[in-house]
């Protein structure tokens, strides 16, 4: 049984949505785009690094796939990641979209849910889900996901897409790792680990 993995940026107040630059999702008219630099730092770098070393693919939806496809198949080859995200394979949840390009790539057929169950059932290696939010939380309500790799930086943003919006499945989370890094980012992996308790002081 593969695993599905979210992969996932997040500011100190929860927002997920266009860490990586300006014009990256301006949806709702946010305006905060391209969060993340100014608040990163070496070590981030590598714990990323580390997240994808035992993974095989990753699990897209269609904006992170179009922003992706964008910009790796021309990325600069003296990155360490362009090779590597370009010959991952790249399956792609979308209703819209009815081919994918980028090498490597193939659109899932159908219902998403069914799909992902297929791919979780079939043989290979942990399944990365980067980004793509609203990909992200349908899984999520659909008990889908095994684990939760999370950089929590040190800026609140106030508004914005969130990948623990209002209605999430209430979950317990079994740590696996927690540091902080030099610039104070928090690097998570979290397990779910059935309904949370409860109980009072």
């Amino acid at each position: 049984m593969r695993e599905i993995i979210v992969c996932t940026f997040l500011t100190l107040d929860g927002v997920m949505q266009a860490p990586g630059g300006p014009d990256e999702d301006a949806e709702s008219g946010f305006e905060h785009g391209g969060w993340q630099k100014p608040v990163d730092d070496d070590e981030v770098g590598v714990a990323i690094a580390g997240w994808y070393e035992d993974s095989d693919a990753m699990l897209l939806g269609r904006k992170t796939y179009e922003i992706f496809a964008s910009y790796w198949p021309t990325a600069d080859p003296g990155n360490p990641f362009t090779d590597r995200m370009n010959g991952m394979h790249k399956y792609v949840a979308s209703r819209t979209l009815t081919s994918v390009e980028w090498q490597n790539s193939t659109l899932l057929e159908g219902d998403t849910v069914d799909a992902v169950r297929e791919l979780k059932a079939s043989a290979g290696g942990p399944i990365n889900v980067v980004g793509s939010g609203d990909l992200a939380q349908t899984l999520m309500r659909h008990g889908l996901v095994d684990e939760y790799r999370l950089t929590i930086h040190p800026v609140i943003i106030g508004t914005g897409k969130r990948l623990f919006a209002d209605g999430a499945i209430p979950t317990a989370l079994e740590p696996v790792s927690v540091s902080t890094t030099k610039g104070g980012t928090v690097v998570g992996v979290y397990r779910p680990n059935g309904r949370p308790s409860y109980d009072s002081y």
